[in-house]
C-alpha cells in the first residue's frame, strides 16, 4: 500500500487549490528544471500493521519543501498550507483506507543563496479494502 499511498498523496497535494498556487511543482522526485518553491516526496518506508482479519501497513513519508527566504519564518505560510492539505487527505482511497495520519517531525535548514529546505515527516496507518 505504500506505493498507492505515495501516489495518492502527491496527486492530492498537487490538486489542492491553496498548495498548487503557492508551489511550482509537486513531484515524487526532485524536479530537474523547476524554479523554487517546489515540494517533493523525499523518502518513505513501511512496516506491517495488520490485524488478525485485515492487511495493514504503517508508512512513514517525508516531504521536502525547497524555497527561498530571507527570514526564518519565510516558509511558515506555505508549510502550514502543506500540513493542512496532508491532514485533509481523503481517508477512503482506491484499494485501501487511511486509518490515521500523524505528523511526526520536521526539520528546517538554511542553505546557500537564501534557499531553505523544510522536511515534514508523517505516519500513515492504512488498511486494505
Amino acid at each position: 500500500m505504500e506505493v498507492p499511498l505515495r501516489a495518492a498523496l502527491i496527486a492530492w497535494l498537487a490538486s489542492d487549490p491553496t498548495v498548487a498556487t503557492l508551489l511550482n511543482s509537486v513531484t515524487e522526485e526532485v524536479p530537474s528544471r523547476t524554479s523554487l518553491p517546489w515540494l517533493t516526496l523525499a523518502a518513505s518506508a513501511s512496516i506491517d500493521w495488520s490485524t488478525k482479519t485485515e492487511t495493514g501497513y504503517e508508512s512513514r513519508i517525508a516531504l521536502e519543501l525547497h524555497c527561498r527566504g530571507d527570514t526564518p519564518d519565510s516558509a511558515a505560510a506555505l508549510v502550514a498550507a502543506i500540513q493542512s492539505s496532508v491532514a485533509n487527505l481523503p481517508r477512503a482511497q482506491t484499494g485501501f483506507r487511511i486509518v490515521t495520519i500523524q505528523f511526526m517531525r520536521s526539520r528546517a535548514e538554511q542553505r546557500a543563496e537564501n534557499t531553505r529546505a523544510v522536511l515534514l515527516e508523517y505516519r500513515f496507518r492504512t488498511i486494505a479494502v
